[in-house]
């Protein structure tokens, strides 16, 4: 194997476990080729978009174990996370990635329920009577 750059990172409650190869190679997802995982066709672009604005779609590819959440947030937790690796492979990088917002955790969580509630904020109707 050639040498990567390794590390987990998280999304609502999804979690990726991801390995950045230097070199030419396959991207894949959970053993899959990522057009085999990936069914909406905007994901591809939030997952591409750091190699691409970085110029380095040829350089590097990726094998990514994720679970948890949804499709939409598996796919934001590996493509910040590519950011970060590419800014550790080159710290050029970083300018770029900053100004496309793409370094930037999104912290946003399903907020609890509460007791009394019918869910985090709904209240039952209320009556007068």
């Amino acid at each position: 194997m050639s040498k990567y750059t390794y590390s987990v990172w998280r999304r609502k409650t999804s979690t990726a476990q991801i390995r950045l190869f230097e070199g030419a190679g396959k991207n894949k997802i959970n053993d899959k080729l990522i057009s085999d995982y990936i069914k909406r066709k905007d994901l591809f672009d939030v997952l591409l978009n750091p190699l691409k604005l970085t110029w380095n779609k040829d350089n590097f590819y990726f094998e990514v174990k994720v679970s948890g959440s949804g499709e939409s947030a598996q796919i934001q937790a590996i493509a910040f996370w590519i950011s970060k690796a590419l800014v550790e492979v080159n710290v050029s990088n970083k300018a770029i990635l900053r100004e496309a917002w793409l370094l930037t955790r999104d912290a946003r969580k399903v907020e609890r329920k509460k007791p009394g509630k019918k869910k985090a904020r709904k209240s039952p109707t209320w009556s007068k009577r």
